[in-house]
């Protein structure tokens, strides 16, 4: 993976030289995750299509006087406001999330069934090469629009946006992810890539425009037509933004899987880093929102008022009227089950991995590029969801169904007729000529044990298997549910038609189960997924099967892969942060971290303009510690800490012209003539921005009521691994290092530590033994060279490794060595 990312960097240098130079890292111009000799703190990621700076969000609360008045001044009825207008947006995200996920599926239903209407009818006219160009030049066109609207307006409405958003929720700040633009093409591009008939979904999209509904929300509308109204400006901070994306993402969920409990575990086990009980209720209310939205444009378009959308369009799978019985023995087939979506989750994770990897690279030369490569796969597309079906024999319909329901010449119905004579159907054809959620709805379909042949079910599977790893990755809005669904259904109805003589489940649910492992093996979610099947199913029944097939298929994908998230923010490079620590993190100090970072940069309480415009000219940092010296009788001269002055700030100060003659601290009164809570929530560009004359040079800032003065500190000798939970479950964009020992010849800052230094990767490329020592057995302490580890620590550390995921380049082969 490090070789193909520093190739993909080296061919965007043109790119990366119009970033500036990085005095903290020597140069921006580095390969992208190339490892360097010192801890890096300036992180480059594949942000759409370009290799882009990316910094971290500032989640943490910046207790400085003037926050500290703000809050003291609020009455209750503001407070009350406040809480009222969170509500608020939810019930918008909700609201609008519902409604542009409708409008969506009445765009796809009604394309793509008038197209494959006008294919039936070339085909009933025996008119088979006509069908086959008009559907072929219907997909190209809608993939052409999709493509054009992604490489030219919005890069980043690419894929399915999931891993973004999951960075975003961590504390990674994805440039260009959130706007309007990106939203309009997610949803006009998902509704012609999904009606083109290309084997992606629409769920992963409706997450990401759900987020960008409620980011849009939080801020007052686009960057440039922001709307100015004072409440809507408390949000304008990464802490309520958090929030509010957390809700859209959950909605997103909701609205692809008429799944509002689903929809909230999602958010909770999958994308959300942080989580309280208050976001718990706002997000449940936002998902109840999109369902009451749903069900009533559904009830609306029973009547077929919504032209061919009727009742599909939304994934169902109702069989709560199905009797579920099984028995001990039954078990065996669903532990099979388990295993083989374990199994084929992380291998699919693993060819996928490599063919990500060289669509990077493709896609790397220009716009045309792209745009051919997506047009190839929809022409290849659209070749075998129109040639495979003749190869099929045709069926006998079953004598007890009436002519209406077989064969089916709509484009509805389980037993479509395609070229078959009178009375008989293709059951590949019912899979492949039809919307994907019809294809789901069809395979999942109950008591029709004879419905499908094993023939054309190996042809489905093989066929979805090699479209969902060439389709996902080409430069259009894509998601990874509905591929991964129809995979898993195939290969479970499969195992119940071979287990139909010794077992009661019918093959429907066996379908059920297969598409529940593979998600499971592929995506590793468990506790969603089972919510999600169960709702959508509408049966308690299947929970206990549903349950172990789950738990089965995760324990058994995470002995070989990350989940496909996990890959996909690898290659992108986005610095995201594992909730588990690795074993060789506890060997460590984050003092000796600090060692190999650059000196810290400090400034005064009261400093002079010419060295605030100095620091800012000459480094990258966000924030930089605020030191005071102090006369202490006895001791002498002594520097303690008084907080933490953000970039932002200091920009604010320079471009307010908050001066000093001379070098004084301030009153509180003079900070809040000259600054209110929203300018200090505001972002202030960069110090080019700001013009500073000679005289305002050698004048002075008090920075003292802009500093956080409750910063969050570790002690030097804290183990690496501790102050990365801490620094994850809070939320944190800095952590101070302290010494642990103060005199007047100690600094009272050690260091600063950042989401760069505490990734796995940057470390060890400062420290490369750790992960050496860690495998062969031993225990490294600094000054005391290596100790051999015991047994029983080996093994546990293997059992970390093969339990949360191998993280280093090497595909675990130092653990098989310890092994």
């Amino acid at each position: 993976m490090e070789k193909d990312s520093e190739q993909l960097a080296e061919t965007t240098s043109s790119n990366m030289e119009q970033q500036e130079r990085d005095p903290e890292s020597n140069s921006l111009h580095r390969p992208l995750l190339k490892r360097n000799l010192t801890l890096s703190s300036s992180p480059l990621a594949l942000v759409g299509t370009k290799v882009s700076y990316i910094e971290s969000l500032d989640y943490e609360i910046n207790e400085n006087d003037l926050f500290k008045h703000d809050w003291r001044s609020r009455s209750q009825t503001q407070v009350l406001q406040y809480i009222f207008l969170k509500w608020l947006l939810a019930f918008l995200v909700g609201l609008l999330t519902g409604v542009i996920a409708t409008l969506i599926n009445l765009a796809v239903e009604n394309i793509a069934g008038y197209k494959l209407l006008a294919v039936v009818q070339y085909i009933d006219k025996k008119r088979y090469m006509m069908g086959f160009f008009f559907m072929t030049g219907v997909n190209f066109l809608l993939t052409l629009s999709s493509t054009l609207l992604v490489v030219f307006l919005a890069p980043t409405a690419a894929g399915p946006g999931i891993p973004e958003i999951k960075a975003y929720l961590n504390g990674v700040d994805t440039p260009n992810m959130y706007g309007a633009m990106p939203m309009f093409v997610k949803i006009v591009g998902s509704i012609g890539a999904v009606a083109a008939g290309l084997d992606l979904g629409k769920e992963g999209p409706l997450v990401h425009i759900g987020a960008c509904i409620a980011s849009l929300l939080g801020q007052g509308g686009p960057d440039n037509y922001r709307i100015r109204w004072r409440w809507i400006r408390y949000f304008n901070n990464d802490r309520d933004r958090r929030d509010i994306i957390t809700c859209g993402a959950s909605s997103g969920v909701c609205a692809a899987f008429r799944s509002p409990v689903g929809g909230v575990l999602f958010a909770l086990e999958e994308v959300a880093t942080w989580w309280r009980s208050a976001l718990l209720w706002r997000t449940f209310f936002s998902t109840a929102v999109v369902v009451v939205v749903l069900r009533a444009f559904m009830e609306y378009c029973k009547d077929g008022d919504c032209g061919l959308f009727g009742q599909g369009g939304l994934i169902m799978f109702d069989v709560s009227g199905v009797s579920v019985t099984y028995h001990v023995v039954d078990l065996i087939p669903v532990t099979v089950i388990g295993i083989i979506g374990g199994v084929l989750g992380s291998l699919y994770n693993h060819l996928l991995h490599k063919v990500l990897r060289l669509y990077n690279l493709i896609n790397d030369k220009g716009k045309l590029a792209k745009i051919t490569l997506s047009l190839a796969v929809s022409l290849f597309t659209s070749a075998c969801l129109y040639g495979l079906p003749f190869l099929a024999s045709c069926k006998p319909c079953d004598p007890s169904l009436v002519d209406s329901e077989c064969p089916s010449t709509g484009r509805m119905g389980n037993f479509k007729q395609f070229n078959c004579p009178k009375g008989h159907y293709n059951d590949l054809a019912t899979l492949l000529l039809t919307t994907n959620d019809d294809a789901v709805r069809n395979i999942f379909s109950t008591n029709t044990p004879r419905e499908f042949h094993v023939f054309s079910l190996v042809i489905f599977f093989i066929l979805y298997c090699i479209l969902g790893l060439f389709t996902f990755g080409i430069a259009v809005p894509s998601g990874l549910f509905l591929p991964i669904i129809l995979m898993g259904s195939a290969y479970g109805r499969l195992l119940g038609m071979a287990m139909a003589p010794y077992t009661t489940i019918d093959q429907g649910l066996y379908a059920v189960l297969g598409a529940a492992s593979l998600m499971a093996g592929s995506m590793r979610m468990t506790v969603s997924l089972c919510v999600i099947f169960l709702e959508l199913t509408n049966n308690l029944l299947l929970l206990p099967i549903t349950m172990l097939v789950l738990l089965i298929s995760k324990s058994v994908g995470d002995c070989f892969n990350p989940s496909i998230y996990e890959i996909i923010l690898e290659l992108k490079g986005l610095p995201f942060l594992e909730a588990h620590p690795e074993p060789w993190m506890r060997n460590i100090t984050v003092g000796e971290l600090a060692d190999v970072k650059p000196p810290v940069v400090t400034l005064c309480g009261v400093e002079k303009v010419s060295n605030i415009v100095d620091v800012l000219r000459n480094t990258t940092h966000n924030a930089f510690a605020v030191v005071d010296n102090a006369l202490v009788p006895a001791v002498g001269q002594v520097s303690e800490v008084h907080g933490l002055v953000l970039r932002a700030h200091l920009l604010l100060v320079l471009k307010k012209k908050w001066f000093l003659q001379e070098r004084r601290r301030t009153e509180e009164w003079e900070v809040r003539e000259k600054f209110t809570w929203v300018d200090v929530a505001e972002r202030w560009g960069t110090i080019e921005d700001v013009a500073v004359t000679k005289e305002e040079m050698e004048m002075y800032v008090d920075l003292h009521p802009l500093t956080n003065t409750t910063p969050y500190t570790v002690v030097e000798t804290m183990s690496v691994a501790k102050a990365l939970v801490q620094f994850r479950q809070v939320g944190l964009r800095h952590m101070l290092i302290l010494p642990k020992y103060h005199g007047p010849t100690v600094p009272p800052v050690i260091g600063i530590l950042t989401r760069q230094d505490l990734r796995a990767h940057n470390i060890l490329s400062a420290f490369p033994h750790l992960e050496k020592s860690h495998a062969n057995g031993v225990s490294y302490k600094e000054g005391t060279g290596t100790q051999p580890m015991s047994a029983a620590v080996t093994l546990t550390s293997i059992f970390w490794q093969l339990r949360f995921g191998d993280r280093g380049d090497d595909d675990g082969s130092e653990i098989k060595k310890a092994i």
